[in-house]
């Protein structure tokens, strides 16, 4: 993995707090590992930390910064992509707490026609927290136009 590591403003849809990464470590054709630093002030933290269930939104997110740099090496913009699902998620523990830095690394197993891939996702622990593990394989749906799915899906 070699590739211009992007700031995550200029690859992802999400803005402010929602964005939920803190940087992009690596990236290539088919994967990607991003830092995530586990803040108190993040959505849906508490006094314990963040909810170990966000580790898919973590990994979500790294799926769609790995899009994002595509989208970028193509000179067009980020496109919304959507979790619609996951299997096997896995946490050895109930929640990262804060100060807790955690790498994710996506690997993009299947593609379809469609709009619907899936990824092989993982969330290790870094320095103190280097026992926290976690893993997944997550279905992301990017659709053509999302702006239509969206009004479809409302109906």
């Amino acid at each position: 993995m070699s590739r211009p590591c992007y700031p995550l403003v200029e690859v992802m849809p999400h803005q402010g707090k929602m964005l939920l990464l803190e940087r992009i470590l690596e990236w290539d054709a088919e994967q990607l590992r991003a830092l995530a630093i586990i803040r108190p002030d993040m959505p849906m933290a508490d006094e314990q930390g963040l909810p170990a269930w966000v580790g898919l939104e973590l990994m979500a997110q790294a799926a769609a910064a790995l899009a994002g740099c595509h989208a970028r090496n193509r000179q067009a913009p980020a496109q919304i992509g959507f979790l619609v699902g996951s299997r096997r998620y896995q946490c050895n523990c109930s929640y990262f707490p804060v100060g807790a830095h955690l790498e994710i690394q996506v690997s993009q197993s299947m593609r379809g026609d469609n709009g619907l891939s899936v990824f092989d996702a993982a969330i290790t622990g870094t320095g103190p927290q280097s026992a926290i593990t976690a893993s997944a394989a997550i279905n992301i749906f990017q659709p053509a136009d999302p702006e239509a799915f969206i009004k479809s899906a409302s109906r």
